[in-house]
């Protein structure tokens, strides 16, 4: 009986998951909204006593997206508020929805990607994958490793869609 080849294993293909650049860190809401007079507008003073008050050690080595849930009109300074304590305790922030500070989390992940083990490498990029925006993780992906690979696929090594080859 022959030996079982693992084909895909000897075409020197390197398989990534989205999934692998999906952070681990836990994620944090500050919603504004609560804060509201009236469910309408911020009161400053009131608002710099919830800043004061606020248990922002909570928030330490975490994640934390900053919104407002409600249809208001938010000023600036209220952001810059919250943002001025969060500096001083989340690992990562951002003004706006989870999916953006998410998004943000991936590029982060992507970024820190040591390009040196894909250099010159034929790259397929796995088409299922639990992660929120796969389309923006694909691209963000796509634009770190292109400058360095031979060729990008998307899907499985069965059936890939070619995406990018180097002209040598």
């Amino acid at each position: 009986m022959e030996e079982i080849k693992n084909k895909v294993q000897e075409s020197g293909l390197i398989q990534l998951d989205l999934a692998d650049f999906k952070s681990k860190i836990e994620i944090l809401e500050v919603d504004i909204a609560p804060q509201l007079w009236e469910g309408l507008i911020l009161k400053e003073k009131d608002f710099r006593g919830w800043i004061k008050e606020n248990d922002w050690q909570k928030y330490e080595k975490k994640a934390v997206y900053v919104h407002c849930s409600a249809d208001a009109i938010v000023p600036t300074w209220a952001y810059m508020l919250v943002t001025s304590k969060l500096v001083q305790n989340a690992e990562v922030f951002c003004i706006g929805s989870k999916l953006d500070l998410e998004k943000e989390l991936i590029k982060n992940e992507i970024k820190s990607l040591d390009i040196s083990a894909y250099k010159n490498g034929k790259i397929i990029i796995k088409g299922c994958s639990d992660i929120n925006c796969p389309e923006y993780a694909m691209s963000e992906l796509l634009a770190r490793l292109q400058p360095h690979v031979k060729s990008i696929m998307y899907g499985e090594p069965c059936s890939t869609v070619p995406v990018f080859k180097r002209k040598d």
